[in-house]
């Protein structure tokens, strides 16, 4: 963990630094590349230190988790929302429409059989990649302050032991920050014109917004998925263990290198049966989850590859944009 934590870290400033001393002015092909690469960067830094972090899975001291898991501040995005979206309502209501945001997309994608079907949708297999790679910019402008405010109204930052002042004003100071040393100070030093380092900044989230959503999306969006909804008196058909395995999916469990880059998130479902164990020790977790499974006839669903794991979203889409998906 901590040889990839200086890999993912380097990843994303090392290029940062170079930009902003002015060594990549003499070729655009190498100042747009860096941006690239930081997108990657923030994909590495974002699913395996950050992730694992906020799961309080890094490391068994509170202080270093707190403030690995703070990174995502520095990369745009405001790590008290992302853990109630993730850790409270993602973890808790995995699938379930109306409380799980992690397959709520707006409008213009449906992820849930129980979201409003539109003439549009069937074409959502197609159109769904280019929403996804905008996404990591929606976030870093609107959606924070949108969640906070949505928050606030479900009395989800007070079980935080936080306010909407507070988090308003933390989070506004987060964003200034982020804009002064992603934005401004490669203006000023990078000896590149502005709109170049504005379309970098554009490039660099493109790549990371697509990339996430590629890693996150086919685990739980896929034909396997179960999508039981709570009942009037708001219980759940199934237990939450056999509700985290019957909604989720394991994908390229032999990929050394996608296992490594995207911090283990590859085994999604030992990852949501055990989210403070650190995502290292998920391939060993996976065989014994796996003969578990099995021996109570439990359906355990894993793609071979991350190839087919996408495909396997790309076909989810496209049957939920169907009418044949739609309750009745």
């Amino acid at each position: 963990m901590y040889i990839k934590t200086a890999a993912m870290l380097a990843m994303y400033f090392v290029p940062y630094f170079v930009i902003v001393t002015g060594f990549a002015s003499a070729s655009l092909w190498l100042f747009y590349g860096l941006w690239l690469v930081m997108g990657l960067g923030i994909v590495g830094i974002g699913t395996s230190i950050m992730h694992d972090s906020n799961h309080g899975a890094y490391t068994g001291n509170k202080a270093v988790n707190h403030f690995l898991g703070s990174l995502l501040n520095i990369l745009g995005g405001y790590s008290v929302n992302w853990k109630i979206q993730h850790n409270i309502l993602h973890h808790t209501y995995t699938n379930v429409h109306g409380l799980d945001e992690d397959i709520e997309a707006g409008p213009l994608i449906r992820m849930s059989p129980e979201k409003p079907l539109y003439k549009f949708h069937k074409f959502q297999h197609l159109y769904a990649w280019f929403i996804y790679a905008i996404m990591n910019l929606y976030w870093i402008t609107v959606k924070d302050y949108l969640m906070l405010f949505r928050y606030n109204k479900n009395n989800l930052l007070i079980k935080q032991k936080t306010t909407l002042r507070k988090t308003l004003i933390e989070l506004t100071l987060l964003k200034v920050l982020y804009v002064a040393y992603i934005v401004v100070l490669p203006i000023l030093f990078s000896k590149v014109a502005w709109y170049h380092v504005v379309l970098g900044l554009v490039a660099m989230h493109l790549v990371a917004g697509f990339a996430l959503a590629c890693i996150f999306q086919p685990a739980h969006v896929v034909e396997t998925s179960d999508y039981s909804a709570p009942d009037d008196h708001r219980k759940m058909e199934n237990n939450w263990a056999l509700h985290q395995v019957m909604n989720t999916a394991d994908f390229a469990p032999n990929n050394k290198l996608v296992c490594w880059f995207i911090g283990g998130l590859n085994f999604q479902i030992e990852h949501h049966l055990f989210p403070h164990i650190c995502h290292v020790h998920y391939p060993k977790i996976a065989k014994i989850v796996r003969s578990v499974a099995e021996e109570y006839n439990i359906p355990y669903n894993v793609m071979p590859t991350f190839r087919s794991a996408l495909w396997a979203h790309g076909k989810m889409l496209k049957k939920l944009g169907e009418p044949e998906l739609t309750p009745a």
